[in-house]
């Protein structure tokens, strides 16, 4: 019996030239609908659409509405000018390696995409706070840490979707909802950092040499794949 989802697909491969796989691969939008379609924590079933007019992915109910979208959790650092030089530095087949991984369904998450009085929106707001840098253990971090009520350098977006965090209750709720336990420790107490942490004032989020870079490559990598499995033996399960 073939599963109803395919962890090695692709999604560049069905994303139109120039289109971004987020919001223009059929595939990937037909995987959050199947994944995510399921109880929340409280059991009351959280149901996406994929039909209304202008919303990637919606939900309207009691609970309330909710615009998704789609975001490549962890990074290549592409477009990040001042990892160029450390970048260049790896080989392209290794960097085409991990970019194949990083479009794989174990790299793919959902944020409310709606802006909020005109302020950007979660995805928006991690790819450009210097202390964040796109990195998925790090916006990991502050949701965490949010969920604690600590400060962290994406409150103010966090704060404007609190409804959608109330959703899954706490931490661990979310973790669970998500698939995202090989980013956490057993307890959820602590998110497992790609690379070394100290806090967000004290360090770059993005790698400072080759070394550092691989190492990045390495735990993203891992991470990707476990959530793979992970989501995969999930699948199956709901048959």
């Amino acid at each position: 019996m073939t599963d109803p989802i395919d962890i090695t697909f692709d999604f560049r491969s069905d994303t139109p030239e120039g289109g971004d796989p987020d919001a223009c691969s059929p595939t990937l939008r037909a995987y959050h609908k199947l994944l995510w379609s399921k109880p929340l924590p409280n059991g009351v079933m959280f149901t996406l659409d994929d039909t209304t007019p202008g919303a990637y992915l919606h939900h309207r109910s009691d609970l309330g509405e909710f615009f998704l979208s789609s975001d490549t959790s962890n990074s290549s650092f592409k477009n990040m000018s001042h990892v160029a030089h450390i970048r260049s530095q790896i080989p392209d087949d290794e960097l085409n390696r991990f970019r194949t991984i990083l479009y794989s369904i174990g790299n793919m998450i959902v944020f409310p995409g709606r802006q909020v009085g005109g302020r950007w929106t979660i995805n928006q707001a991690r790819g450009c706070y210097r202390s964040i840098g796109d990195r998925f253990d790090l916006t990991l971090e502050g949701i965490r840490l949010q969920y604690s009520c600590r400060p962290n350098p994406l409150s103010g977006p966090f704060k404007r979707y609190a409804d959608f965090f109330d959703l899954f209750g706490d931490f661990r709720g979310y973790v669970e909802f998500f698939l995202l336990h090989d980013l956490v420790t057993a307890d959820c107490s602590a998110v497992k950092f790609l690379l070394p942490f100290i806090d967000f004032d004290r360090q770059p989020p993005h790698p400072e040499s080759v070394a550092a870079f691989r190492t990045y490559l390495q735990e993203a990598t891992r991470f990707i794949q476990a959530r793979n499995l992970r989501i995969l033996k999930y699948v199956r399960g709901r048959k």
